[in-house]
C-alpha cells in the first residue's frame, strides 16, 4: 500500500510541476502553404526555440496551410490543427503533437504539495510520464523504448545530490533485440559521448540530475532518451530501424565519431553498405568490399587474400567472432568465406591496432556475426546463378536466448561445362554453415556460442583434386562485475585442413595433406576508471600444432613412397594493458603495451649449421632431438601501441599513431595470393619471427553537417625478417625449409585519401592510395643476394589504387549501384634475353620484380529491385541484377612463358575477360 501511495504521490507531483512551468512562447511570423509536418516542425523549432516530439507516421497525411504575423506559438498551432484530429501540448519549451488523444498537462491548483524533485531539477519536463519502478529487490533494468517518457536511474531519493554517477547498459534493436555495435550516446549539456562495444554495451559518467541522451547508430533511426540520474544505474535503450527516405537526411554535429575517435587507420562497415556493392555472380562479398577501402589491395582478380599497407597476405589476422580463419575464400577465390546473411558488421584495423590483438604485422579484420532475433522467428534466403543460401534466426527463450543459423551451397558444375573443351570435365563445389547462440543468464552474465564449418573441393579437367576446410568453435562468457568493470573470457579451437589427391592412375595415386590446429584462451577486461580514463587489460594464449605435409599412397596398388614432414608445436602467450585518457575535451591519448612470449616446443629434431655461414646442406653440422613439450627456442618482446587525437574544431581533428607488432607464424608460398597448396611454418631456431613497426598521421574533416566524411592518412612502415625465397625454392614436403628461405628487410610508405557519404539518396565513397613496398636481402651470411643486395619491389607492390563506390536510390523500391576500380599492375620477373649453353637454348631473367603486368581497370553495375513495403505480409522479396566487368576489359592476372620447338613465347592470363551478367533473388520472412 505504501508503494502505491508513494507512486501516486510522485506522479501527481510531476503534473503539478507541469502546470507551474508552462510559459507562453515568443511571437513568431510564418507563411506555410501545403507543407509537410517535417517542414512545419523544422521552421517552428528554428523560430521558437522549442523542441517538438511527434510520430511522423501518424502525421504523414497532414498538409499545413497557415499565415500569421507576430503571433504566439499556441496561435500558430491552433490555426494549423483547426478542424482536424491533431492536438498539441506545451511544457518546459517542449511541444508534444498527438493524433486522436490529447495530452493533459493541468490539474487542479493546490492538489499537491511541494516536490523535492522540482527544487533540485527545475528544468524537468513535467508532463512526461515517469517510468514505473518497484522496490529495489524487485527492480529490473528499465527498457527505454520511447522518447516521451522520463526514466529514473538509480536509487531514488527525495532530493538529487551533487556529484556524478555512472550510467551503463545496452543499446538494442527494438525489433529483433540484437545488440547495436558502435552506437553513439551523446549528452549535449556535458559534451560527453561514448560508443557501444561489440555487445552493444556502454558506460558513461554524468552529473546527477536530468539529462537528455542522444543516440545514433548505423542504419537506425536517431532518437533521444530523457533520464533523471539519482545514482549509479543501468538502462536498456531500444532503437528502431531507419526507413530510407528519398530526401536528404540531416545529421547533427554530434555525429563525429570518425573525427573524435582516438584511433586512426580504422574502417567500419555494416552489412547494409556491403550489400550495395556489385560483385561477381551478384552475391554480397565482405572481402570484395574491404578491397575498395584505402590502403587495401589484392594481387589480382579472383583472389581473397589481401594486402594492407605494404604487408603480405599472411600478415592479416582474420577473425570471425574471434575465431581465426586461415583461408577466407571459396570457389577459386570468387567468394569469401563469410555468409553475408549472417554477418553483422566488420572492422578493419590498419593502424592503431588495439592491444588485445596481436600475432600479425599488417592488419586485423574483425568480422562479427548476428546474435539472432530475440523476439520472433525470421529468416532470409537467396538464389543466384551458382549459389543458394538460407538464414534462420529467432528466440529459444524470448528476450533471453536466441540463435542464428546460416548456410550456403553451390551448384556450379553447369557453369564449368560451358567452358572450353580443355575445362569441360572440371568440378567445383563448396558449402559453409554458421551457428551462433546468445544467452543472457542474468543482468551481469551473458554466454555466446559460435560454430563455423566450411569445405571446398575442386579439380580442373585432370585427375588431381584439391580440397580445404575450416572448422571453428568458441565460447564466450561476458561478466559485469559492476557498472565500471566487465570481463570477457573466450576459449576456442580452430582447425584448417587442406589437401591434394590423385587417383586416376593406380600406380601413381597419392594423397597429400596439411593442417593447422590451434587452441586458444584469453581474458579481456575493461575498466571505466572515470569519465576521462578507460583501461583495457588481459592475457591470452594460443597453442599451435601444425602438420606441414603428409604424403601417402592413395590405394594398395600405388607405388608412392610415404613421406611425412614432422609436426610442429608452439605456444604463443601475451599480456597487455592500455589506457584511453581524455586529457581535455580536445586532446585524447591512447597508450598501451603488449608483451608477447613465444615458445617453440618439442618433440622435434632441430638441424644445426655452421655459424656466420648460409644455412645450406653443405654447412650442416649436426642435429639435436628434443622431447615432447620441451622448450626448444624462446622469442619475446614488447609491442607498443600509441595514438593521439587533437580536435581543431567541432568537425576537424588531427591524429597520430605508432605501433610495433611481432608475428610468429609464416605463410610459405610461390604464389602472391593465398592458395590451397600453401605451407604454413612456425618460427623455430632457424627461422626468426617477423617484426614490424609503423608510424602514421591523419587529418579528418566532416562536411555538410557531418554527412560527408573526408580523411587523409600517411604512413611509414618498417619490416624485418620477412621471408622471401631463393631462386628455384621447393616448399612442399621440404624437411629443411630453412635452406630455401631468406630473411629480408623491408619498408613501406604511402598516402591514403577517403571521401565518404553515408546518407541520402546518393551515397558511397571514393578512395585513392599511393603506396610503395620494397624488400632487400643484403646479409652476406645468407649466401645468395637478391638483386645484389639492393631494394626491389615486393610481389604485391602496386603504387596507384583508385576505387569509386556509388549508390543512388531512385525510389523506395529501386536503386542502382556502380563500382569502378583501377590499380597499377603488380611486379613480375621476366626473361629479357636468351642464350645457348651446352647445346640448348636458355633464358636470362631480369632483376627480381623489375617489370609489371598491365594496369587493372574494371567497372561493375547493378540494379536493386525491392518488393512492396507492406508491413503485414508473409515475405519480402528483392532482385539484384547487374553486370560484372561492364566494359569487358581483359585484365591480366599473370604473365607466363612457354617453350615449344625451341621457341619461347609469352602469354597473359585473364580470369574474367568478358562482361559477366548476374541475377540474384532474395527473400526475407
Amino acid at each position: 500500500m505504501k508503494k502505491i501511495y508513494f507512486l501516486s504521490f510522485c506522479f501527481l507531483i510531476l503534473f503539478k510541476l507541469g502546470y507551474a512551468q508552462q510559459n507562453p512562447a515568443a511571437s513568431i511570423s510564418v507563411n506555410f502553404q501545403q507543407v509537410t509536418i517535417d517542414q512545419f516542425v523544422t521552421e517552428l523549432e528554428a523560430k521558437s526555440g522549442y523542441h517538438f516530439y511527434y510520430d511522423p507516421i501518424r502525421f504523414d497525411s497532414l498538409k499545413v496551410t497557415v499565415q500569421v504575423n507576430n503571433k504566439p506559438l499556441e496561435t500558430v498551432l491552433d490555426m494549423a490543427f483547426k478542424n482536424t484530429n491533431f492536438h498539441y501540448a506545451i511544457a518546459d519549451r517542449q511541444v508534444f503533437l498527438t493524433r486522436g488523444r490529447e495530452i493533459q498537462t493541468r490539474l487542479a491548483a493546490g492538489f499537491f504539495g511541494t516536490s523535492p524533485l522540482a527544487k533540485s531539477s527545475p528544468n524537468i519536463i513535467t508532463n512526461v510520464p515517469v517510468a514505473d519502478f518497484t522496490d529495489e529487490k524487485e527492480k529490473k533494468v528499465p527498457e527505454a523504448t520511447t522518447e516521451n517518457k522520463l526514466y529514473e536511474i538509480g536509487i531514488k531519493t527525495n532530493t538529487i545530490g551533487s556529484g556524478k554517477a555512472t550510467l551503463s547498459g545496452y543499446v538494442r534493436d527494438g525489433k529483433s533485440g540484437e545488440s547495436i555495435v558502435g552506437a553513439s550516446i551523446y549528452v549535449t549539456n556535458t559534451k560527453t559521448g561514448v560508443a557501444t562495444d561489440q555487445f552493444g554495451y556502454f558506460t558513461i559518467v554524468l552529473p546527477k540530475g536530468r539529462q537528455i541522451l542522444s543516440i545514433r547508430g548505423i542504419g537506425m533511426r536517431d532518437t533521444r532518451r530523457q533520464i533523471v540520474l539519482y545514482s549509479d544505474g543501468k538502462l536498456i535503450i531500444e532503437m528502431q530501424e531507419q526507413v530510407t527516405s528519398l530526401k536528404e537526411v540531416k545529421i547533427s554535429a554530434e555525429k563525429v565519431a570518425n573525427v573524435r575517435n582516438v584511433q586512426l587507420g580504422v574502417n567500419r562497415l555494416d552489412i547494409k553498405s556491403i550489400k550495395q556493392v556489385p560483385t561477381v555472380f551478384g552475391e554480397a562479398d565482405v572481402l570484395r568490399v574491404v578491397l575498395t577501402l584505402p590502403g587495401v589491395q589484392s594481387v589480382g582478380e579472383a583472389t581473397t587474400g589481401f594486402n594492407v599497407r605494404g604487408g603480405s597476405a599472411d600478415q592479416n589476422l582474420i577473425l570471425l567472432n574471434d575465431a581465426t580463419i586461415y583461408n577466407p575464400s571459396h570457389f577459386f577465390g570468387f567468394f569469401s568465406a563469410f555468409n553475408p546473411d549472417v554477418v553483422k558488421e566488420i572492422e578493419l584495423y590498419k593502424s592503431s591496432i588495439p592491444e588485445r590483438f596481436g600475432g600479425r604485422l599488417s592488419s586485423v579484420l574483425d568480422v562479427t556475426n548476428r546474435e539472432g532475433n530475440k523476439k520472433k522467428f525470421t529468416g532470409s534466403a537467396g538464389i543466384g546463378l551458382i549459389t543458394s543460401r538460407l538464414n534462420v534466426e529467432g528466440p529459444i527463450v524470448k528476450d533471453k536466448t536466441s540463435f542464428s543459423f546460416g548456410g550456403r551451397i553451390t551448384y556450379s558444375d553447369w557453369l564449368l561445362r560451358l567452358l572450353p573443351e580443355a575445362y569441360k570435365h572440371s568440378q567445383a563445389s563448396f558449402y559453409d554453415f554458421n551457428l551462433d547462440i546468445s544467452h543472457q543468464i542474468d543482468d551481469k552474465n551473458n554466454i555466446y556460442l559460435t560454430g563455423y564449418i566450411s569445405k571446398d573441393k575442386f579439380k580442373l579437367n585432370s585427375d588431381t583434386a584439391y580440397n580445404y576446410s575450416n572448422r571453428n568453435a568458441n565460447i564466450k562468457w561476458k561478466h559485469n562485475f559492476n557498472d565500471k568493470l566487465f570481463s570477457l573470457i573466450t576459449a576456442g579451437v580452430d582447425h584448417y585442413q587442406y589437401g591434394i589427391a590423385s587417383f586416376d592412375n593406380p600406380v601413381n595415386a597419392y594423397k597429400l595433406n596439411f593442417d593447422i590446429n590451434q587452441t586458444n584462451f584469453k581474458t579481456d577486461f575493461t575498466y571505466y576508471l572515470n569519465r576521462k580514463n578507460t583501461v583495457d587489460f588481459g592475457v591470452s594464449s594460443i597453442y599451435y600444432k601444425l602438420h606441414p605435409g603428409n604424403l601417402q599412397p592413395n590405394n594398395v596398388q600405388s607405388l608412392v613412397v610415404p613421406d611425412v614432414v614432422p609436426s610442429q608445436q608452439a605456444l604463443e602467450s601475451a599480456a597487455y594493458v592500455g589506457d584511453k585518457y581524455d586529457i581535455t575535451d580536445d586532446l585524447s591519448l591512447s597508450a598501451g603495451i603488449r608483451y608477447s612470449l613465444y615458445n617453440y616446443l618439442g618433440p622435434q629434431t632441430v638441424y644445426n649449421y655452421a655459424p656466420n655461414l648460409p644455412k645450406t646442406s653443405s654447412n650442416f653440422l649436426d642435429s639435436t632431438t628434443y622431447a615432447k613439450s620441451k622448450v626448444i627456442k624462446t622469442y619475446s618482446g614488447p609491442e607498443i601501441r600509441v595514438s593521439a587525437r587533437y580536435n581543431l574544431g567541432d568537425n576537424t581533428s588531427v591524429k597520430g599513431g605508432y605501433n610495433t607488432l611481432r608475428q610468429y607464424i609464416h605463410l610459405l608460398s610461390n604464389t602472391t595470393a593465398i592458395a590451397p597448396t600453401d605451407v604454413w611454418q612456425l618460427s623455430d631456431p632457424n627461422i626468426k619471427p617477423q617484426y614490424g613497426d609503423q608510424v602514421s598521421l591523419g587529418i579528418y574533416h566532416n562536411l555538410k553537417s557531418n554527412t560527408i566524411e573526408t580523411s587523409v592518412e600517411v604512413y611509414y612502415k618498417r619490416l624485418r625478417d620477412y621471408l622471401d625465397y631463393r631462386s628455384g625454392a621447393n616448399l612442399v614436403l621440404n624437411h629443411h625449409i630453412e635452406n630455401d628461405v631468406l630473411g629480408t628487410e623491408g619498408k613501406a610508405y604511402g598516402i591514403e585519401f577517403l571521401i565518404k557519404k553515408a546518407t541520402g539518396k546518393a551515397n558511397g565513397w571514393i578512395s585513392y592510395t599511393y603506396s610503395r613496398t620494397f624488400l632487400k636481402q643484403n646479409d652476406p651470411n645468407a649466401g645468395e643476394l637478391i638483386n645484389g643486395g639492393a631494394y626491389y619491389p615486393a610481389n604485391f607492390d602496386k603504387p596507384h589504387d583508385f576505387n569509386f563506390i556509388g549508390n543512388y536510390r531512385v525510389s523506395h523500391r529501386f536503386s542502382v549501384s556502380l563500382n569502378v576500380t583501377y590499380s597499377t599492375g603488380r611486379p613480375i620477373t621476366l626473361p629479357i634475353a636468351k642464350y645457348v649453353y651446352g647445346g640448348s637454348e636458355r633464358v636470362y631473367y631480369s632483376d627480381r620484380n623489375a617489370y609489371r603486368i598491365p594496369d587493372y581497370f574494371r567497372s561493375d553495375f547493378s540494379i536493386n529491385i525491392d518488393g512492396n513495403h507492406k508491413v503485414h505480409q508473409l515475405t519480402h522479396n528483392s532482385f539484384t541484377i547487374g553486370v560484372y566487368n561492364l566494359t569487358g576489359r581483359q585484365n591480366a592476372y599473370s604473365a607466363y612463358f612457354t617453350q615449344q620447338a625451341g621457341v619461347i613465347s609469352g602469354f597473359k592470363l585473364s580470369i574474367f575477360a568478358k562482361p559477366i551478367p548476374f541475377i540474384n533473388y532474395n527473400i526475407r520472412f
